[in-house]
């Protein structure tokens, strides 16, 4: 059960910094509008950084992120008894951080009544920046794979000063592999804010993008498989 609520709360932590960052980048009347790339990657990586310490503090290793737990049990890394409740609590904490995202800005959405005017499913969930599918997947994998091996080499990451490092490690990899899709690496940071999205009543709201969804999917779960196999392989 810790399993589930440190996942849980933390990748609703997660998910409530990384999409308010999204919502203050795109909606109109914040103060953060129009904000750049690098804040975005700044910020992101905090967010993860902080997610991590709060799943950590609650009892869970601080996945966050079915491409680290389920390839990490395929390996033999991580138990498969505690696949569900960790998966369980990754998608269902980034549906209710998205939950919160959409209440708390809700003036802001009314005030950007179009696509142009930045009410996109992008303040939730990728969305690439050229459309090509097969360069989209390999994109999430490449980052993803990159991602996950270092994350490998980090050991535990929920102590000490590490998981501001995975916080650095998530930036840099959004300010040099994630301009081209928006850096998913998480199938739950993805689909959780995609669903909220689409259910919740959001003034003005425009398409949920659901055809592009299955790239944020296997993306990542791809990536890192190929990243655990061969860190198995090499130690």
């Amino acid at each position: 059960m810790n399993g589930f609520i440190g996942e849980f709360f933390g990748t609703m932590v997660l998910i409530l910094l990384g999409a308010g960052t999204g919502a203050g980048l795109n909606l109109n009347k914040t103060y953060a509008k129009g904000s750049n790339w690098t804040f975005v990657s700044i910020a992101w990586g905090l967010a993860v950084t902080m997610g991590v310490y709060v799943a950590g503090s609650l009892g869970s290793l601080g996945h966050l992120n079915p491409a680290v737990t389920v390839p990490y049990a395929i390996f033999g890394l991580f138990p498969w008894a505690q696949v569900g409740p960790y998966l369980a609590g990754q998608f269902l904490g980034a549906f209710v951080g998205a939950a919160l995202v959409a209440f708390m800005f809700t003036p802001h959405f009314r005030a950007s009544k179009t696509q142009s005017d930045g009410n996109t499913i992008g303040i939730f969930a990728t969305r690439p920046a050229i459309q090509s599918p097969f360069y989209n997947l390999v994109s999430e994998v490449i980052a993803t794979f990159g991602f996950i091996f270092i994350l490998l080499n980090l050991g535990d990451f929920t102590q000490g000063l590490k998981p501001l490092m995975v916080g650095l490690l998530i930036a840099v990899i959004g300010m040099s592999l994630g301009t081209t899709t928006g850096f998913a690496l998480n199938p739950a940071r993805d689909w959780g804010p995609r669903l909220a999205y689409t259910v919740l009543p959001i003034p003005n709201k425009t398409s949920a993008e659901w055809s592009y969804a299955w790239v944020p999917m296997c993306g990542p779960l791809v990536g890192g498989v190929i990243a655990t196999a061969i860190q198995v392989a090499i130690k």
